[in-house]
């Protein structure tokens, strides 16, 4: 494993991997940042986990941002910056979905501002958490 930029990105996999050995397909270190990549499939549930661990509280979704990356397949990515307050800490989830499926979880029930101004980018599928 590469040298992590940050000390905080360690412990954050180390949890992630703790909690789920397979939620966690790639880790990206640039420029200072560590990009964690999950599955679609895993992106609620990882985003969960990172909330409500008491060693990770990320209380903060600073931002979310889509990529379309046509013509490649998976088509879409999703990017998702955490903040934690309280530890001085923000990570990066990323997934990617497919054309043909774009459709994924969304992070609105952990953090309402996955909605903000209501634009349902991230507002795919919405499932009780």
């Amino acid at each position: 494993m590469p040298q992590l930029a940050d000390a905080n990105a360690s412990v954050v996999i180390e949890r992630l991997r703790a909690w789920n050995p397979g939620c966690i397909a790639q880790i990206i270190e640039y420029r200072g940042e560590t990009t964690i990549v999950v599955p679609h499939k895993l992106l609620l549930a990882v985003a969960k986990q990172c909330k409500e661990d008491p060693a990770l509280n990320f209380n903060q979704l600073s931002d979310a941002t889509c990529v379309d990356r046509f013509p490649n397949e998976p088509r879409f990515e999703l990017n998702y910056q955490l903040l934690s307050i309280p530890r001085l800490a923000r990570i990066r989830l990323r997934t990617s979905v497919s054309g043909q499926q774009p459709v994924i979880d969304s992070l609105e029930p952990l953090w309402p501002g996955a909605n903000w101004m209501g634009t349902g980018n991230f507002r795919l599928v919405r499932h009780p958490v």
